[in-house]
């Protein structure tokens, strides 16, 4: 299929591309301007490169038509600072996407697989694992503009009839993600650890989370283009809980030396823990992961490493 991917030069874009490309699939990526591109993506003839605005809907229109399936990957926020300006979030992840859909309905294209936020669209959870049919009461403004974009997506496939799949994310870790970046505790904490330097963790560290391999999450990006049918929202997590503490504890046993913490004081957003339910992936996408926590924590230390030593 001829597959764009928009936020396709970043982490999770840029595996989806190997992903789409290792089962014989057309790769087109657009992402923002002046990005350090992946060498190994970069030098791959079979990926055809677009920078523009997402914003821009002429940069838009120059890139959809002719495209199969959307993978929409982009957003301009990150959950702890989308509560700084709401307005901002709703402009440019709420309404980018709409003129995207709008595009999108009138140029052919069979289906928009949204990444949706696991982490954040379900609020305080008020049963463990979290279910797909759980309520959705977000704390940040960066999980209403997704459950937003996922309300948008059904509007438009009632109304018009553009398809879509709605991939609610955990917390993807693992080659390439980004070590600067202001989310991302795995690849963060483990550079840090690695190199010496004190780990900031907010709260006691006994908030719990759901850490997915990349590649893992990949599998479920590249099964949605062969299912049809109703659910459309499904989680992608390993479906095991992780605490912050017991995180620092995976990256002193791989390092094999304790790390230096500082601990400050909890953020009124973070929920004490948020563990997703799977079992709708694995009975109707045919998925689930299958690289174990410590095994992705391994591969993402030996790729920070090969990074830095190049």
């Amino acid at each position: 299929m001829k597959c764009l991917i928009l936020g396709g030069a970043g982490f999770i874009g840029s595996h989806l591309a190997e992903g789409l490309l290792a089962e014989g699939h057309q790769v087109r990526v657009f992402d923002r301007p002046n990005l350090v591109l992946p060498a190994e993506l970069l030098a791959d003839p079979r990926i055809e490169w677009h920078e523009g605005d997402f914003l821009n809907t002429d940069d838009l229109a120059r890139v959809v038509p002719g495209s199969d399936v959307v993978f929409h990957l982009v957003s301009a926020t990150l959950p702890k600072s989308s509560n700084d300006n709401p307005a901002y979030d709703v402009e440019t992840n709420v309404l980018g996407t709409l003129r995207l859909l709008d595009i999108a309905r009138t140029s052919g294209v069979q289906r928009i697989v949204f990444a949706s936020s696991g982490g954040t669209v379900y609020g305080l959870p008020n049963t463990l694992p979290i279910s797909e049919s759980h309520s959705t009461e977000p704390l940040v403004s960066y999980g209403v503009t997704k459950l937003a974009i996922e309300k948008f997506l059904h509007l438009y496939h009632v109304l018009h009839g553009l398809d879509y799949c709605i991939l609610r994310l955990a917390n993807p870790f693992g080659e390439r993600q980004r070590v600067g970046a202001a989310q991302g505790a795995v690849a963060v904490f483990l550079h840090r650890a690695w190199h010496g330097e004190t780990i900031q963790i907010w709260g006691d560290g006994s908030v719990v989370r759901d850490y997915i391999y990349i590649k893992d999450a990949i599998r479920a990006f590249v099964k949605t283009l062969s299912y049809r049918g109703e659910p459309r929202i499904f989680n992608i997590g390993s479906g095991q809980g992780l605490s912050l503490n017991q995180l620092i504890a995976a990256i002193e046993a791989l390092l094999g030396r304790p790390v230096a913490v500082n601990f400050e004081h909890g953020r009124k957003f973070d929920v004490p823990v948020n563990v997703l339910d799977i079992t709708r992936a694995r009975e109707l996408l045919d998925w689930q992961p299958s690289v174990k926590f410590s095994d992705g924590l391994a591969y993402t230390l030996a790729a920070l490493q090969g990074a830095e030593s190049r």
